[in-house]
């Protein structure tokens, strides 16, 4: 007798028939290109906004249209994108905001996924202490409790002008209800996941099917339902009833941990941002569970005190400092940081000056650093009894908001709730399974990311909001794992320090360097070759990859315009402004 669960064979055989029904049933839905188009600049005198799809920049916009703030338009843009852009815009995500206040004071939002209350810190280890290949990355295991719904809520008591939730939701309820037309982009996504679909979900779901095309119409009724539920109940629409109950028992079906009682139980945190000088520049960015705001500000601490902008852009000397400082600054990340509900993180430490001068005594301006022989930094600790995407947004009353949210890799888990509706996140994979053993972004890690009940993981999310003289300047973040910082790092000294324009700034070859494993890693052409002849020369190794960090970011000039641009390595990225 088979077991419950389909043979793959049997699914695969079922599927086939499925989506020949399915396609020759949609067939009159297809009705040509989207009528949407992507755009990467814009200049406006009053409000701007950068999000990863153009149907979620147009809901940001209506929402600015009719009054709402910056915050307002981002929590619009994040339900929009958990239809639109289904990869990583998500409700089984969580994430990190970074909010600016017209008069200057600046807050940060964490609702970042928890580890269900059955994780334990050896889940992923088999009866002789090795990392299970693959169990914190895909299925059930590997999910945490999602925070993106209490987050959106967090910010809207606070900070909403608009006060309108349902005005919020019903864009994306829309999009979802009566479908929308795949881009490109999205639709080569989806076709190149139907295995892993297939995978861990019986046929039959939205998201499978023999083959997506351009102009496809994409429904979600049950995404809509959902949504509506969120719209009419707030957070508990999602966090009790129906959903949660949903949500609990596809992870019994599948073996998963998250039960109704963890849903019940998740709550959104206030937290107090980074922030760091650098010359006439104030950094504002995310504390921990986030790594992005402390390891962007020890990197700026330690490449400040050198005339970098004189070195010029793209010159060896300046890839080898900014090289050095990230190889440090992530050689602590491994070490230190951790959620600090749970981990006394020392953070006046790790941005301290003194501490910074003395993690690059032993830089060299014409040898690298060998990872092996750079531990993080040691000093005494008081003990207390690559998918995700970004929006940046600026509002015509000055509010800015930096949101960076995540399901981790695309997709997530791959785990979809079918009466839900969406995906979940594989977020687990974000603790440290084991001390010293790489995630799939290549990161370490010690006890302070080992897995516990109700702990936050660690992510290299880092929504940056910048000042220069006190007044706004940048926003900006993106997706990307572990290159998202090195890429706000980058992006930003492109534009202080060697005065690009912001398109320019973007759209730049990125390098990066996270201490292990030992290597820089480089989008191909995105140094030129006797850069990377004199990188070699050094000691540095060099390993190119296609593409990193996605940046979207807005900028405001001095005369009050502000440009929004998005990222040529995202074909769906798409800048407004007016």
């Amino acid at each position: 007798m088979k077991p419950t669960n389909l043979l793959l064979q049997d699914k695969l055989a079922l599927f086939i028939l499925i989506t020949l029904i399915i396609n020759a049933l949609s067939c009159k839905n297809k009705i040509g290109a989207p009528t949407y188009t992507a755009q990467k600049t814009a200049i406006g005198e009053q409000a701007a906004l950068v999000s990863p799809h153009p149907l979620a920049t147009e809901a940001g916009l209506k929402v600015l249209r009719q009054g709402g703030n910056a915050v307002d338009a981002a929590i619009a843009v994040q339900f929009a994108m958990a239809v639109v852009y289904p990869r990583a815009g998500n409700l089984g995500g969580g994430g990190f905001m970074v909010i600016r206040q017209p008069e200057g004071e600046v807050h940060a939002l964490d609702y970042r996924e928890k580890a269900p209350s059955q994780a334990h810190k050896n889940m992923y280890l088999d009866s002789t202490g090795q990392v299970i290949d693959g169990l914190s990355r895909s299925g059930a295991l590997a999910v945490g409790v999602p925070g993106t719904v209490a987050g959106m809520e967090a910010a809207f008591e606070k900070y909403s002008a608009l006060k309108d939730w349902s005005a919020l939701l019903q864009p994306a309820i829309d999009y979802a209800a009566q479908g929308f037309q795949l881009s490109q982009a999205e639709a080569e996504r989806l076709n190149r996941f139907q295995e892993e679909f297939l995978a861990h979900n019986e046929p039959g779901i939205p998201f499978i099917k023999n083959h997506f095309e351009r102009g496809d119409w994409f429904r979600q009724p049950e995404l809509a339902s959902t949504l509506r539920a969120i719209r009419d109940q707030g957070a508990i629409g999602f966090y009790k009833g129906k959903v949660a109950q949903a949500i609990a028992a596809t992870m019994d079906e599948k073996d998963g941990l998250i039960t109704t009682a963890d849903l019940a139980a998740y709550e959104a945190v206030w937290r107090v941002p980074t922030a760091s000088r650098y010359k006439g520049y104030t950094v504002w960015s995310m504390p921990p569970p986030s790594s992005g705001g402390v390891a962007l500000s020890q990197m700026l601490e330690m490449v400040e005190p050198y005339a970098i902008g004189e070195m010029g852009f793209h010159h060896t000397a300046a890839v080898h400092l900014m090289v050095e400082a990230e190889r440090r600054a992530f050689a602590d990340r491994a070490q230190h940081l951790g959620d600090l509900d749970f981990y006394d993180v020392p953070m006046e430490k790790l941005m301290d000056s003194l501490y910074l001068a003395s993690r690059m005594a032993d830089f060299t301006p014409d040898t690298a650093t060998a990872s092996g022989q750079l531990a993080a930094g040691n000093f005494t600790l008081v003990k207390e009894s690559f998918e995700t995407t970004h929006t940046s947004v600026v509002s015509p009353e000055g509010q800015a908001v930096s949101v960076t949210t995540t399901l981790n890799s695309n997709y997530g888990s791959k785990v979809f709730v079918r009466e839900g509706g969406f995906f979940l996140n594989n977020e687990m994979d974000d603790f440290s399974a084991k001390p010293g053993v790489p995630n799939q972004f290549g990161l370490v890690g010690a006890e302070a990311n080992a897995i516990a009940p109700g702990k936050r993981m660690l992510s290299s999310m880092t929504p940056t909001i910048v000042e220069k003289d006190g007044e706004l300047f940048l926003v900006l973040g993106a997706p990307g794992g572990s290159t998202i910082i090195t890429a706000v790092f980058q992006v930003f000294l492109n534009v202080a320090e060697f005065g690009m324009p912001l398109p320019e700034a973007i759209n730049a070859g990125r390098f990066h360097h996270q201490w292990l494993p030992d290597q820089i890693l480089l989008e191909k052409g995105g140094l030129p070759d006797s850069v990377q002849q004199a990188l070699k020369a050094m000691g540095h190794e060099i390993r190119e990859i296609d593409r990193m960090a996605v940046i979207k970011a807005v900028l405001k000039d001095e005369e009050g315009r502000l440009h929004a641009a998005g990222d040529p390595r995202n074909p769906d990225d798409d800048a407004r402004a007016y």
